[in-house]
């Protein structure tokens, strides 16, 4: 149920991010940047086409997919990833596989805050979102 997700959401709180982006081999000077950023979530639908977009200072992303088909991304770390989203219940599930790796972004709605949980091997990382009204 993508309805659930479909809004603006404005990120509160975050944390092991610095541990995550080290984890996908992000630079020095990246992280830092990416520590001090708190992005901005558009999810918006167009048929059977998501649209997740990710606003900040930094770096605007933009990622369109079908629910349970692959696709490739690029992503804003400038990976090169082969992903897919899946909705269990009130998560969706976005899995992106490189090099032998996989990370999963897990974001599960609970009223009008969003949890986003990021996770890569042992390392996993919180950042939770408000709707924004």
């Amino acid at each position: 149920m993508v309805e659930a997700f479909l809004g603006t959401w404005n990120m509160k709180e975050s944390k092991n991010f610095d541990e995550y982006m080290k984890a996908l081999g992000v630079g020095f000077a990246t992280r830092q940047v990416g520590n001090m950023t708190k992005p901005t979530t558009i999810i918006s639908q167009e048929g059977d086409v998501i649209t997740l977009k990710t606003v900040s200072a930094f770096k605007t992303t933009e990622v369109k997919f079908k629910v349970g088909e692959e696709f490739d991304e690029t992503t804003a770390d400038d990976r090169k990833v082969k992903s897919l989203v899946t909705i269990d219940g009130n998560k969706m599930v976005h899995i992106q596989k490189w090099d032998g790796k996989e990370t999963s972004l897990v974001r599960e709605v609970n009223g009008n805050s969003l949890t986003l949980t990021l996770t890569l091997g042992e390392i996993i990382c919180t950042r939770s979102y408000m709707k924004a009204e």
